[in-house]
Parts: structure tokens; C-alpha cells; sequence
């Protein structure tokens, strides 16, 4: 598996299936107009800028959410090994489950496009997805993609991590890289982390990694989500074989609650 591809699936997160189930929150930690700017560091080099937009849109006549995530390199980076890459997902509102995702890569020489279209209500004991590159696939009932995951995550789960256990893990499943793709999170408790944006209190995961090309341990990958209302993805850290990288957030708008900074 390409590097550039594992860590898309770490930055991005998070699903369902197999976890525990909580009661309904009654408030969202995010809203349409939300945007998240990170800067990538590699020790004290800044090699790239991701971003995680979510807007209002329409898809087929209906009113959905799109959510854009995007990667780039920038400096010395951009110049040896050249990245665009952006992933797209058509969420629907009543049931936050994705209608269609889009993956647009070009890293270096590589270029890769896919679309997938989800059909979440012809069957009621699976999904059905269509790929324009590898036909139709049936799935588990309430399958993700790696983006609308990620929103289901921060409001069906961590308003509820408060009772989770260090250790405990929540298993996810998602549809990335045209794929069955499940993930493992543990919950590693609460930590203050530094941003360019101040100290922000956080809850702490550690997705469980697979060890080869990249990662020496299960555990070379952790994120950080702030502790309040809005549960935003604050930092990564990846510690891979050839040293360590963070993405760290640096700019912020559109928070359904204020961001609480120290």
C-alpha cells in the first residue's frame, strides 16, 4: 500500500459497526460553513497544507452536505515529490450517511479517480456501492465513506468518550480506496496539546496501524480531538520508519461552538 494512501486513512477517520451504542446527542459539533486548515511538519520543516471544509449543496435536487478534504505539498516537499489530492463525499443530512464520494489523487507521477455511489435503501440487510472502476459491490448496512465517517464520529461517539476506558477500542468500518477498509481506534485518554492556534485540551486515539512499510508498532499513529463541544481534529502525529511528522491545526472558522484554547 502507497504511503500517501495509509496516511489519508488515518487523517481522515471513522465509522460504525460492532461499537457500543449511545443515546442520541441532541446537539451536533459541527455545521455547514465549517473549515479546518492544518500545516504538515516534518521536524521543524513545514512540508505541506491539508484542509476539511464542510459546505451546504445539492445532489440529484436534494439538499446535502459535501464535505472537501484536501493535501498538498508546498516548498522543498512540492518540488520532490508533488502532491494534489482531494476526496470528496455527498452526505445526507437525515441519515448521515454518504450518497457519493469522489478520491482525485496526484502524487508525483501517479494519478488515480474514483467515483462511488452508495444505495443505502434498496436492501434492507446491506449497502449497495458502484465504483466507475470496479462495478458493484455489496456491503455492510450503514457503510461509511473515509469522510462522512469521520463527521459521524465526532457526533455519534466522542460526545461520549467522557466514559471510555484507556485501552478501550471502537472498531469502524468504511469504503476507501475502493475497498473494504475497517479501522480500530483506542481511546488513549485526555492530553494538552500545543497548536499554532494555543493549548487546546484533548481526547487522544491511537488508530491501530499495520505494521510493514511504514510503521514499526500498531501504535505510530495518534490524533487528538479537542475536548469541548466541537470535537475538532486538532493534530496527527505519524511516527514512521524514516522519522516522525505532525499535522498540526493552524486556522479555523465556521466552529458550531467557540473553540476552547488556553
Amino acid at each position: 500500500m502507497r504511503p500517501m494512501k495509509r496516511l489519508t486513512i488515518l487523517f481522515a477517520l471513522v465509522l460504525l459497526s460492532r461499537t457500543p451504542v449511545f443515546p442520541q446527542n441532541p446537539g451536533s459539533p459541527y455545521m455547514p460553513g465549517e473549515k479546518a486548515t492544518y500545516i504538515i511538519h516534518y521536524g521543524l520543516i513545514n512540508g505541506g497544507v491539508a484542509t476539511l471544509e464542510l459546505k451546504n449543496a445539492t445532489y440529484e435536487g436534494n439538499r446535502v452536505w459535501h464535505s472537501v478534504m484536501t493535501a498538498q505539498t508546498t516548498g522543498l516537499a512540492d518540488a520532490l515529490y508533488k502532491v494534489r489530492d482531494v476526496y470528496e463525499s455527498f452526505i445526507d443530512p437525515a441519515t448521515e450517511l454518504p450518497l457519493k464520494s469522489i478520491r482525485n489523487i496526484s502524487e508525483g507521477k501517479y494519478r488515480k479517480y474514483n467515483e462511488v455511489l452508495f444505495d443505502h435503501t434498496t436492501r434492507s440487510d446491506s449497502a449497495i456501492l458502484l465504483s466507475d472502476l470496479t462495478g458493484t459491490h455489496i456491503t455492510e448496512k450503514g457503510i461509511h465513506d473515509i469522510l462522512s465517517c469521520f463527521y459521524w464520529f465526532r457526533k455519534r461517539f466522542l460526545p461520549y468518550a467522557y466514559t471510555f476506558s484507556v485501552g478501550q477500542v471502537i472498531s469502524i468500518n468504511t469504503w476507501f480506496t475502493d475497498e473494504f477498509y475497517p479501522i480500530r481506534m483506542k481511546y488513549m485518554g485526555k492530553e494538552e496539546v500545543r497548536t499554532k492556534a494555543g493549548r487546546v485540551m484533548c481526547h487522544k486515539f491511537n488508530p491501530v496501524t499495520e505494521v510493514g512499510r511504514l510503521f514499526k508498532t500498531e501504535e505510530d499513529v495518534s490524533m487528538w480531538f479537542s475536548a469541548d463541544k466541537n470535537f475538532l481534529p486538532v493534530m496527527i502525529r505519524f511516527d514512521i520508519f524514516v522519522g516522525s511528522f505532525t499535522v498540526n491545526l493552524v486556522d479555523y472558522e465556521g466552529l458550531a461552538y467557540p473553540l476552547i484554547i488556553k
